[in-house]
This record gives structure tokens, C-alpha cells and sequence, in this order.
């Protein structure tokens, strides 16, 4: 595998402990679960859209709702005792 390949899990797993902490400070400081999750996807969209195409982030968010429409989030939510 090249470098590159190797570093994108890192990079994602990283990346995905720094988002956990930051949603485990924000609870501690009794905002909301919606306002919470509000402002990270808020955030993710405006970043998503400095880098890829409207048509690529439409694509994201097509994944993402067909997710939450077979159960699969909610599967793997449960999964994790959450």
C-alpha cells in the first residue's frame, strides 16, 4: 500500500477521536444534542464545500439518507451501545 493510502485511516481515525472530543466538551457543557449536531454539520458542509463539487456533496448526502433509511444508522448506533 502507498503512503498515502496508509495515512488516510490514520488521518480519518484521528480526525474522529479530535470530532468525539469535541461533542463529549460540548455535552459537558449542556448544549443541546440538536444544537450540537446542528453545528457539525454545518461545519462539515461549508468544509465539503471548499473542496468538492456541488454534485459530490450531493452524493455524500444521498449515502447519508439512505443510511438513515435502511436502518443502517441506527444499526450501527446500536452496535456501539449508543
Amino acid at each position: 500500500m502507498s503512503d498515502d493510502m496508509n495515512e488516510a485511516p490514520a488521518h480519518l481515525s484521528h480526525a474522529g477521536a479530535v470530532v468525539d472530543k469535541a461533542i463529549e466538551y460540548m455535552m459537558q457543557q449542556n448544549l443541546s444534542s440538536l444544537a450540537i449536531a446542528s453545528a457539525l454539520l454545518g461545519g462539515s458542509m461549508a468544509l465539503l464545500a471548499r473542496s468538492m463539487s456541488d454534485e459530490a456533496i450531493l452524493g455524500i448526502l444521498t449515502n447519508a439518507m439512505e443510511s438513515v433509511r435502511t436502518g443502517e444508522l441506527r444499526a450501527h448506533q446500536d452496535v456501539n451501545g449508543h
